[in-house]
């Protein structure tokens, strides 16, 4: 039976579920199209409002720079478009291959990985000189060695050229959410924590900022601030380290002194001017298209019980007790317009081993109030593959924290939630019948809705990006702020 209730579908929360990574093939074939398209239609029955795609900048501009192939794509969106579904397309500038879940390796543009041949400097490097080839290092950004072009170029040339081939995509309102990809596996982070290195869980990771570009910076940085005999961290540990075992995060460590507050301050800036420059491009790149420019912050939830949340501190996030790491980054995102996409909606607390430190609710709790706090869209995803009713549920709880309100909006409600991932396991019968179910809960218990603007989520053609944030408004937004407050469970459970 159709159910539709006014009030209750100002509750409603989109569900999109991701493609498997390899739905296109590194060759720029797209695989099974008619496999994929009868999944396709499965999940339109189920009710879900869309799908996510990574589109592979090291497939896309494979040949060369600037020649674009997106015929492959073009065909997905096309199967997308014909299903009904809507579609999260992510400018994916990172390789596909050493991280959780990775199951294809698509490396970045071999030209790109040829340049670096000579000048190894343009990728990430730790303290003892491995490189990550996952993604660009930000030390980059500016520098005009890609052939004449510098990195922020090279993203901002293929988000052009995306629109330009994409624009009956754009124009039909099938393409309704652009996530620009800002680091390894898409997220706005440093690759702190790359399995191919041999880092596994919970290792506190490695700072990533010792290639001659950033190291020049970070010279230069602290000779301005009258500190020219500083270096970067040589106390910080490896990649499999606790904290305690490192002078750097042990209690009373460097990271609590002069320095090393000197060293976490640029080494977190150099990420949120990395995410301002590049969404800046992205806004100029869609301006007046009816599509939402997204990034993702990643669930970096071990230690997060720690004093020194080393892990987050590694990948570039400063966060610590008394300071908020993610709420400048919500503030960038504001200035373009933008939805903060985070991870690990899943997790639960009790889940995790007690060594790890970790807090996923809590961590969850503060990145989505910080983005509410600055009036930005928050959405989300799960970390890890899961079919089971607690996972669901958990999500379902932090989608709505205070639950369904029958007379109109909640006061807090996800924008939507991207469910990773589509594959056999999720479409085995019983798997997905608990899917369909949990797809129900997220709508408030009504009916799929093919028009957004039913349940509150019409998308303006975007605006140009507001001026520059001030330095001391970005200073501002450290400044710790409770959470607000969340229910103990979700008020419409999947197995109710």
């Amino acid at each position: 039976m159709a159910t539709f209730d006014k009030n209750l579908l100002l509750n409603y929360v989109p569900v999109y579920v991701m493609l498997p990574l390899g739905v296109v093939s590194v060759d720029n074939v797209l695989q099974d199209p008619a496999g994929i398209k009868e999944q396709l239609v499965q999940l339109r029955a189920a009710g879900v409002d869309g799908v996510m795609v990574d589109v592979w900048w090291g497939i896309i501009e494979k040949n060369g720079p600037k020649q674009y192939d997106w015929s492959a794509y073009r065909s997905l969106f096309q199967l997308v478009q014909e299903t009904g579904l809507k579609l999260q397309a992510i400018m994916s500038f990172h390789q596909c291959g050493g991280n959780v879940g990775d199951v294809v390796t698509i490396p970045i543009p071999q030209w790109v990985l040829d340049i670096g041949e000579s000048d190894p400097d343009i990728f990430y490097t730790n303290r003892s000189g491995t490189r990550d080839k996952e993604y660009l290092t930000n030390g980059v950004d500016n520098k005009p060695i890609f052939h004449g072009r510098t990195a922020i170029e090279l993203y901002s040339d293929f988000m052009k050229s995306f629109r330009e081939n994409m624009s009956d995509f754009l124009k039909s309102e099938v393409i309704i959410d652009i996530e620009v990809g800002l680091g390894p596996a898409g997220e706005l982070r440093y690759p702190s924590y790359p399995q191919n290195q041999g880092w596994v869980f919970p290792g506190i990771g490695e700072f990533q900022c010792y290639d001659k570009y950033l190291k020049e910076d970070f010279k230069s940085a602290a000779a301005s601030a009258g500190h020219s005999d500083w270096e970067l961290p040589d106390d910080a540990g490896t990649y499999n380290d606790v904290p305690e075992s490192t002078e750097f995060f042990k209690t009373n460590g460097t990271y609590l002194t002069e320095k090393g507050k000197f060293f976490l301050t640029w080494y977190s800036n150099r990420l949120l001017n990395h995410g301002d420059q590049i969404l800046d491009e992205a806004n100029k790149a869609f301006l007046g298209s009816k599509v939402k420019i997204a990034i993702k912050v990643s669930g970096i939830h071990w230690y997060y019980k720690a004093p020194n949340h080393a892990a987050e501190l590694t990948a570039g996030y400063y966060n610590l007790d008394d300071r908020d790491g993610y709420r400048p980054i919500a503030k960038i995102v504001s200035r373009h317009h933008g939805i903060l996409n985070f991870t690990c909606l899943e997790m639960r607390d009790t889940e995790q081993s007690s060594e790890a430190q970790s807090s996923p609710q809590k961590l969850v709790q503060q990145v989505l109030s910080g983005g509410w706090r600055e009036n930005i869209e928050v959405a989300g995803e799960n970390a890890l593959s899961r079919y089971d009713v607690t996972a669901y549920n958990q999500i379902l709880l932090n989608a709505r924290p205070q639950g369904v309100n029958k007379d109109g909006p909640p006061k807090h409600r996800m924008y939507g939630v991207t469910y990773l991932r589509l594959s056999e396991d999720l479409l085995q019968q019983t798997n997905f019948d608990i899917f369909k179910k949990f797809v129900l809960k997220m709508h408030a218990d009504q009916d799929y809705r093919e028009d957004p603007q039913d349940y509150n989520h019409g998308i303006p053609p975007l605006k140009r990006s507001k001026p520059n944030i001030p330095a001391d408004a970005l200073v501002e937004a450290t400044k710790p702020t409770p959470p607000f407050p969340w229910n103990s469970e979700t008020d419409l459970k999947v197995d109710a």
